[in-house]
């Protein structure tokens, strides 16, 4: 019988931390978001990946990364505007640069150019 720890250590399948969030290593590109979004449980799987689709679609030339165990998308040069986590019973999106959105998504953040979207 394989435990926890031994999936986390041997890496044969993402290990979803408390909340249900993935634990994907760091890294750049479109492979380690994949792999993000495929670790993904139930509805958030299908809701990051269209997410995801969206981003594309709406930004072809997308950055992506996966940091802090969280999928992130940017700008060559200008950053990143978008990031989004799992929790147990919804999806925290968050984009990092609220002012450039009219209206600005509804959750405030304590870091004023950081507003947040709930998906249930």
């Amino acid at each position: 019988m394989t435990n926890r720890n031994t999936k986390r250590a041997t890496g044969d399948e993402p290990f979803l931390l408390s909340g249900g969030n993935p634990q994907i290593a760091k890294g750049d590109g479109d492979v380690p978001v994949q792999a993000y979004l495929e670790a993904m449980s139930g509805w958030k799987r299908e809701v990051g990946y269209l997410l995801d689709s969206l981003i594309v679609a709406a930004v072809p030339d997308v950055r992506k990364a996966v940091r802090w165990n969280s999928p992130f998308y940017g700008i060559d040069g200008e950053g990143w505007f978008l990031s989004f986590h799992c929790f147990e019973k919804y999806i925290k999106v968050t984009f990092l640069k609220r002012a450039s959105l009219d209206p600005p998504p509804p959750i405030y953040s304590k870091h004023e150019p950081v507003r947040y979207l709930h998906v249930y």
